[in-house]
């Protein structure tokens, strides 16, 4: 008989397609610990049930939007930030696989958004990335910008999708068809995934912006207006990647 210790390893190596035969092989071991084993496995078996049914719920426009061809999610991150670019991703999904625990990318803890950009990053039929500076935002402002970004994305997609899923906009200059879906990193797994990736790909760079301006605490904050993030624009002033038409109100614009 194996130790609750040997079963228990057993049971942490297992995934959702091998615990099925877990609880089955040690449901009828009395041992309180192999018992609350076998609990612990149907409840994640349980769990991820519910994130298949969760998942094909987000996938309702895809399915509405499949006979139009490829389908590409749109969405942005950093709008608001005093410092840093306005990032812009374009995501095309497989449509004969499913990943799951897409969501918001403001739902997801950082560790869960780096796993799934690895996710996406290798399973997507293609990956467009988007970027606008904070001098350009400065330029045209952050609405514009922001779409520059979204197109820059489009642009930047190895393979042309045949109709966008974007998160609540409407973007200018596009001549694919274009579906905007109010809160749609919310609803649809392709601008799930695209607002994941984007807010992978900006908070990585804000990160790196903190080993060469050191002192507005980038690596936290990500360029948002935190008091630690004020204070230094207070005493210190603006550095290059601060957006000039955002701190007006914290400190002397030179």
């Amino acid at each position: 008989m194996k130790s609750i210790g040997e079963i228990k390893a057993i049971f942490q190596a297992a995934d959702m397609e091998t615990l099925p035969s877990f609880i089955t092989e040690y449901a009828s071991d009395e041992r309180s610990g192999v018992q609350a084993l076998c609990q612990k496995a149907q409840k994640k078996l349980d769990a991820f049930e519910a994130e298949k049914v969760r998942t094909y719920e987000m996938q309702a426009f895809e399915r509405q939007y499949a006979d139009a061809g490829l389908i590409c999610g749109i969405d942005e991150v950093g709008r608001g930030p005093l410092a840093g670019p306005v990032v812009a991703c374009g995501v095309i999904l497989p449509k004969d696989e499913d990943i799951y625990y897409l969501n918001d990318s403001k739902k997801l803890s950082a560790a869960k958004r780096e796993e799934l950009y690895d996710i996406i990053m290798e399973k997507a039929v293609a990956v467009g990335i988007g970027c606008v500076s904070p001098q350009r935002i400065d330029e045209i402002n952050i609405l514009q910008a922001t779409y520059e970004a979204m197109r820059e994305a489009i642009t930047n997609l190895t393979t042309k999708p045949d109709i966008l899923l974007n998160d609540a906009v409407t973007i200018p200059g596009v001549s694919i068809r274009q579906v905007p879906i109010i809160k749609g990193d919310a609803k649809s797994v392709s601008i799930a995934a695209a607002s994941i990736v984007a807010k992978v790909t900006r908070d990585r760079m804000m990160e790196q912006y903190e080993e060469v301006f050191p002192g507005y605490d980038f690596a936290s904050n990500k360029g948002y207006g935190s008091a630690k993030h004020i204070s230094a624009l207070q005493t210190v002033g603006p550095c290059v990647i601060h957006r000039r038409s955002f701190i007006g109100n914290f400190c002397e614009i030179s």
